[in-house]
């Protein structure tokens, strides 16, 4: 594997942090904004968006003069959160916060889903990227990507690859990996990326693709390499983030049709 290629599949594997959404339709005709507002988190406590979301609630509270409520709706791969932000009044006071995921790939997955992505949200700004990391059982004979992959093309199919499920970014990353290294691992679906990560560790699956553990991201040494290297702060103008959107959402089709993922 060449340097360019190690180049493209890490930028490639980055996901959006912060597709903070804002309910269409008019704002109120008094100042914005006149009472509290609340963003809804697509997934539970403690994780990355979540940690994003609180940081700069606080911020917003400060300048707005108007407290920023944070709301975390986890559940059915962001979907809930997603839907009730549809479904809340369109005044400008019920923001959405969500990885790409909910954006850019289950509408290539899931159909019908319970909102329009595109009459139901009006995009406000990117936040930032995030990294995803590749994280292998000590037991393969591997110590490097361009290892993994010769050793997976001398024994095609021996290494499985775990995820949070069949179309989380995990998955698709896994699939990617295929494609542009020209190998097959295999898939291996778990219900959540916790029990995923323990197979790794156990041995059951080699490899996984995900974001780093919760509980490290709260130590103070993790939370600066997190401020330094994880997540590159990225915001755009509303019209960018549109177009960001809308090439990101084409680029998962792709992988989705490509690797023959079924929509579910």
């Amino acid at each position: 594997m060449n340097t360019s290629l190690v180049k493209v599949f890490r930028s490639a594997l980055a996901i959006v942090l912060g597709t903070l959404a804002l309910t269409a339709g008019a704002a109120h005709a008094q100042a914005y904004p006149h009472k509290p507002i609340r963003v809804i988190v697509g997934s539970a406590p403690g994780g990355v968006p979540d940690i994003l979301a609180r940081a700069i609630a606080q911020k917003l509270t400060d300048s707005l003069g108007q407290q920023v409520v944070i709301d975390n709706r986890a559940g059915a791969s962001g979907v809930i959160g997603a839907e009730m932000t549809a479904h809340s009044a369109a005044d400008g006071y019920t923001l959405f916060l969500s990885t790409t995921m909910r954006f850019a790939i289950l509408p290539n997955l899931k159909k019908p889903l319970p909102y329009d992505v595109v009459k139901d949200f009006s995009s406000v700004t990117q936040l930032a990227f995030a990294s995803n990391v590749l994280v292998i059982n000590s037991a393969v004979a591997a110590k490097s990507v361009a290892e993994l992959i010769r050793l997976e093309k001398s024994k095609p199919g021996a290494l499985n690859c775990g995820s949070a499920g069949s179309g989380s970014p995990a998955h698709l990353g896994g699939e990617m990996l295929n494609m542009m290294a020209g190998i097959r691992m295999t898939h291996v679906p778990y219900k959540g990326a916790a029990p995923a990560l323990l197979d790794v560790i156990a041995g059951q699956v080699q490899l996984i693709i995900t974001s780093p553990i919760s509980a490290v991201l709260r130590t103070p040494e993790i939370q600066q390499r997190f401020k330094d290297l994880v997540v590159e702060v990225a915001p755009t103008s509303r019209e960018a983030f549109a177009q960001f959107m809308r090439a990101d959402t084409a680029r998962w089709a792709r992988v989705i049709k490509d690797a023959g993922i079924p929509l579910q």
